[in-house]
């Protein structure tokens, strides 16, 4: 056997083997876009993969059970609106972490990051009575404002400074001798450097804002302020029993944004950690 047939067969094992780990993980996943097709006679009286008869009007029932789209659109904006936020508010904060030295750096460092280990139901219930106090209770700005300024956007403002750590300073250096301020540095020099970072905060952040449910069960009461994750569980009978084909309908159309987005980006992701443990 030549050299070119045993690399051949080894990358042909590797790949048989990684395939066969992966079925546990991917099985789930086909089994709930499948199941979004059947009905619910078929989806508890006689299992299988493939449905018997394909239910496309599931899809139709999705969208006229109760205000869909309105609440597709709901977490589609705020997973924008929060993941421009948090880039803009976390890139600032990091590059003065990383960059400007004044009195209480390292301390403040340390308080963001305390803050970080303190669980979010602890901090939910003073959260909802600040926002009731500023009229903001079943609207969309907690779920904007909490994330981005909340533990969330702590943990983008930390991958952000370790990343601008790892900026060679001579390139800021020579920007401000060509007569950039310090913002001119941070917007012209430090920001397009810290591409891959960027879009791993965008991409994490967007998931977990268009994940969010502790805080729309919180702050959400009208059923058309309603986020997907909040939508997703309200798919019920007359009798309060879960309308199981239709859940997984709205489940499987609920996914097809963050898949899309985590396939097209997962590099920057693996990228983004990897450079910023360089410098601390």
């Amino acid at each position: 056997m030549t050299q070119r047939q045993l690399q051949i067969l080894y990358r042909t094992s590797w790949t048989i083997a990684l395939l066969v780990v992966a079925i546990p993980f991917i099985f789930p996943f086909v089994w709930m876009v499948t199941a979004g097709f059947k009905s619910v006679t078929e989806i508890f009286g006689a299992p299988t993969l493939i449905p018997r008869v394909w239910r496309w009007e599931n899809y139709v029932e999705v969208f006229t059970y109760q205000p869909f789209a309105r609440q597709y659109f709901n977490s589609l904006y705020i997973a924008i609106g929060v993941t421009a936020l948090t880039l803009f508010v976390s890139s600032l904060a990091g590059y003065a972490l990383a960059r400007m030295r004044f009195a209480g750096a390292g301390l403040l460092m340390v308080l963001l990051i305390a803050a970080l280990m303190v669980p979010e139901e602890v901090t939910i219930i003073p959260n909802f009575f600040l926002m009731r106090s500023l009229s903001l209770v079943d609207t969309h700005w907690p779920l904007i404002l909490l994330p981005t300024f909340g533990a969330q956007g702590i943990m983008a403002t930390f991958l952000m400074r370790q990343y601008f750590l790892a900026l060679p300073k001579e390139l800021e250096d020579a920007g401000k001798m060509d007569g950039l301020t310090r913002f001119g540095v941070w917007w012209r020099i430090a920001l397009p450097m810290s591409r891959p970072a960027l879009a791993a905060v965008a991409i994490i952040t967007f998931l977990n804002s268009w994940n969010l449910f502790l805080e729309p069960l919180i702050f959400l009461s009208s059923l058309e302020m309603f986020t997907l994750p909040l939508a997703l569980s309200n798919f019920n009978d007359s009798y309060g029993l879960p309308l199981w084909n239709l859940q997984l309908a709205a489940t499987t159309l609920a996914v097809v944004p963050i898949l899309v987005v985590y396939l097209i980006a997962q590099r920057h992701i693996i990228e983004s950690f990897a450079l910023s443990g360089v410098k601390g």
